[in-house]
């Protein structure tokens, strides 16, 4: 199995269109990425939200899911706009605002189009995957060794926004335990959620997450070679994003 995983992109479509160039795909005339050496493309979520080109990118996700030729497993921003596209009452604040924008400028069947697929791509997805044999494992925000495998509703939070203690920092984000510290197992965990400066690699899981929303760089791992791939962000630097875990 041979994957290139791509950390959270959140509308940044254009980082996105570079990155996938530069691990070896060429985008056909249907607007989807395709190698042709039988990589395939993955993805940790967070696809949307304070990006210029959110549906842009959803939009591709769901093609490459549809057509077999990615995996994703879904972030807490994408949890958010499928409870938006659901029509459940949800704030349209951290980025939401900036999709749900584009959204409302699109005309009535295109909209139905778009909220068709991601709701498809959304509930067809497992909050998180196991591949390769359970060799490798892709969950947006990580996961703890003892829920691996576990159902839905065992791993949702987990999954979708770390392990959190309850407390908030300052800004209003929750206090997260460093859960990559106390990891032993032998599977390969990538994940995203929380940003970082450069690939965080501790006890057999990555965190390619490396804040493309927020000016540092959109960051891939090419498996198995564990090979670090990145593109530089054209979005302005947000400094404050990036804190120690």
């Amino acid at each position: 199995m041979k994957l290139d995983i791509i950390g959270d992109i959140h509308g940044c479509y254009g980082e996105f269109q570079e990155l996938t160039i530069k691990l070896g795909y060429d985008w056909n005339s249907e607007g989807i990425p395709i190698n042709t050496n039988g990589r395939k493309l993955a993805f940790v979520g967070d696809l949307t939200d304070r990006g210029p080109n959110s549906l842009k990118v959803a939009e591709t996700v769901s093609a490459l899911v549809k057509n077999s030729l990615g995996y994703y497993v879904p972030g807490n921003h994408c949890n958010k706009l499928y409870r938006f596209f659901l029509g459940n009452k949800v704030q349209h604040t951290h980025g939401l605002e900036t999709t749900v924008a584009e959204f409302e400028a699109l005309d009535k069947m295109k909209k139905k189009e778009i909220r068709e697929n991601f709701i498809h791509l959304y509930e067809n997805s497992p909050l998180h995957m196991i591949l390769d044999n359970g060799k490798l494992v892709i969950a947006h925000a990580g996961i703890r060794e003892d829920l691996i495998g576990k159902p839905a509703k065992k791993v949702k939070t987990f999954v979708l926004y770390g392990d959190i203690t309850g407390e908030k920092h300052p800004d209003g984000s929750p206090v997260r335990r460093d859960w990559a510290k106390q990891y032993k197992g032998d599977a390969v965990i990538v994940y995203g959620h929380t940003p970082v400066k450069e690939a965080r690699i501790v006890n057999n899981t990555y965190n390619i997450d490396t804040g493309a929303v927020f000016g540092n760089k959109l960051t891939a791992l090419k498996y198995p070679e564990m090979e670090i791939v990145s593109v530089p962000s054209s979005m302005p630097l947000v400094e404050e994003k990036f804190r120690e875990i």
